[in-house]
């Protein structure tokens, strides 16, 4: 990969180089009576996009079949505790467990419904979503190194948004015409910079949203139009095969799970990746720990569970401000570190 796509962590331009994997193919509608195989769990593919089962990871007999039976299986699979998912990541990083993981992959299914509704706002289908999600856990499981310190959950979420923002790119028609920079933003940003998401953008509503990203008021009126009138309706019920549907508006993304804002947060996001070790060995052990505590901490369940700055300051007898720079000028060298690195 180039250098440019390496520095990904300060270019919104790369959310298109996310997906691109030697684990996975892309099924040929040209080819008549091809029937890909399922990804696991198996979802009934409702587009062209269609991923085969990653090379080495094994389908439970029959798969999943529809999206209930996959919700259904996403509730009911168990949660691994931190010894377990230890265990489990070890027998497949060092003798190629596929029961390992299978296990891994069914454990974390709950985070990839959660990733995945967070984009229903943009009126694609549901299971298609989870499906790319899928294929971003099963990367982020073979990539996973369980001495690294953090949990999987934590390390795969980057990988999920990655595939499935990558498959909203591919699939709204209307990124095509999405050409500069600051034109991704609006499309990425016009739902939440909206005061009103119901109502039609005012004149001088559409002026301030201009003025925030850099684009003609009449780019963004353009953008409203195709985004709430032709190209995909809010209020149209959600793909699903239960018998109680909802439409995209019932799940409209939060501000923190559009991908425009996770790539501003991607600095964060980058120290969970596969360079970690390498920049975390580059800081002294006070900024090691800083950044331990700050970033990579979590509770019992896996949940992320920062240590403030208040804490570290009173561990270190030092100021919450000193803290504070120290954090910042760790995460600057361990970018420094991971400039160069190719997370794919």
């Amino acid at each position: 990969m180039s250098s440019k796509k390496a520095s990904a962590a300060t270019h919104s331009d790369d959310i298109y180089d996310i997906a691109s994997d030697d684990d996975f193919a892309i099924a040929d509608d040209a080819a008549p009576g091809r029937e890909p195989k399922s990804l696991l769990p198996a979802l009934k593919p409702s587009g062209s996009l269609v991923p085969y089962e990653p090379a080495g990871l094994p389908v439970p007999a029959g798969g999943l079949g529809t999206l209930d039976a996959f919700l259904r299986a996403a509730e009911k699979a168990p949660m691994l505790s931190a010894e377990e998912e230890r265990s489990l990541a070890i027998d497949l990083r060092d003798h190629d467990d596929l029961a390992a993981a299978q296990k891994l992959v069914l454990s974390h299914l709950r985070l990839v419904v959660s990733i995945a509704r967070g984009y229903l706002g943009y009126g694609l289908p549901y299971a298609d979503l989870i499906q790319e999600g899928n294929i971003g856990l099963m990367k982020a499981i073979r990539r996973y190194d369980p001495d690294r310190g953090a949990r999987l959950m934590t390390f795969a979420q980057h990988w999920i948004r990655s595939e499935i923002q990558e498959y909203i790119i591919r699939n709204w028609r209307i990124v095509k015409l999405a050409t500069t920079k600051n034109q991704r933003k609006l499309f990425f940003n016009l739902r939440q910079l909206k005061e009103d998401s119901q109502a039609a953008l005012t004149h001088n509503e559409a002026e301030r949203i201009a003025l925030t990203l850099d684009v003609k008021p009449k780019e963004v009126l353009d953008m409203e139009e195709r985004m709430y009138g032709q190209e995909a309706s809010l209020d149209a019920p959600s793909d699903s095969d239960s018998d109680e549907n909802y439409s995209p508006s019932d799940w409209l993304t939060r501000k923190s799970d559009e991908p425009e804002a996770m790539l501003e947060e991607e600095d964060k996001q980058r120290l969970e990746g596969e360079g970690l070790q390498k920049a975390l060995a580059s800081l002294d052990p006070r900024s090691r720990r800083v950044i331990e505590a700050r970033y990579l901490n979590v509770d019992a369940e896996g949940n992320a569970k920062p240590v403030t700055l208040q804490a570290l300051a009173k561990e270190f007898n030092i100021s919450a401000e000193r803290v504070r720079q120290i954090e910042k000028l760790a995460i600057k060298k361990m970018h420094g570190e991971l400039a160069g690195e190719d997370p794919f």
